[in-house]
């Protein structure tokens, strides 16, 4: 029988520091390469990925056998679509633009069976093994599923004590160019009132004992938002390290030989 063991979310509890990668091109052969690398998380991106419910499962079945795990971001705050996500054997779910305590409390109800949440139970999907593990993931599922939610506008910030304070909400990600673009500095988290803004979340999360992610777009940066005590960052996005990458080696060639 296997046992459903959400090891990253025990360690966030215990304060410490995952690193994750983003699963944005909804290729299986991605996320096998991700996971074998040594990511503690793989986050399959099903908001602004083009995925869907057979590209996730198979992204997920390709990491099976590494220690990776599968987080997902939810397309949205849907009941229907996190149940899915759930099904197909994710073990965090991210809902992006959360803003208020009600909308915190619907998050954290899709992600957990009654009688904390609706999430519909059945034995049949993947993640209780088709029927072949049924008892033993139904019985965990509701503490093992890690449940974070995105702070993406000034309304989320200005609630975010309520958002925390909601039961069963296990962290915050701060998306920052959302935030900065619904402040109204496009696409420019570098602004002092951005970042005084992600400054006033990293202190309330931090203080409310959840745990804080966000994505890194460096290791120099990585580094420092560890030192702040953000314990999940996604250092890493499939494709756009590969079109960095891509782009790097012709800039290369085209210094050295020209258009030939």
């Amino acid at each position: 029988m296997r046992v459903f063991d959400n090891t990253v979310k025990r360690k966030l509890r215990e304060g410490k520091k995952v690193v994750g990668a983003w699963a944005q091109v909804a290729s299986p052969i991605t996320a096998e390469i991700l996971a074998e690398a040594g990511f503690d998380v793989i986050m399959i991106d099903l908001e602004h990925g083009p995925g869907d419910i057979l590209t996730l499962i198979a992204q997920i079945q390709a990491m099976k056998g590494t220690p990776a795990l599968p987080f997902v971001r939810a397309p949205w705050n849907d009941f229907v679509a996190i149940k899915r996500i759930l099904d197909a054997g994710a073990y965090g779910v991210l809902v992006p633009y959360v803003n208020t305590r009600a909308e915190a409390e619907a998050a954290v109800r899709a992600c957990k069976y009654p009688p904390d949440g609706i999430r519909g139970i059945a034995g049949s999907p993947r993640a209780a093994g088709y029927g072949q593990n049924t008892l033993a993931y139904l019985r965990r599922a509701n503490d093992e599923v890690l449940v974070m939610t995105a702070v993406e506008t000034p309304e989320a910030v200005a609630n975010l004590d309520e958002i925390l304070a909601v039961p069963g909400l296990d962290g915050v990600f701060i998306g920052p160019m959302d935030l900065s673009t619904s402040m109204g500095y496009f696409a420019d988290p570098s602004r002092p009132e951005v970042q005084a803004a992600i400054a006033t979340i990293e202190a309330k999360v931090l203080g409310a004992g959840k745990f804080l992610a966000t994505v890194a777009g460096n290791w120099a940066q990585a580094q420092k938002l560890y030192d702040r005590g953000y314990g999940l960052l996604l250092v890493l996005a499939d494709g756009t390290a590969l079109a960095g990458l891509a782009a790097e080696r012709v800039a290369q060639f085209r210094k050295e030989y020209g258009e030939n």
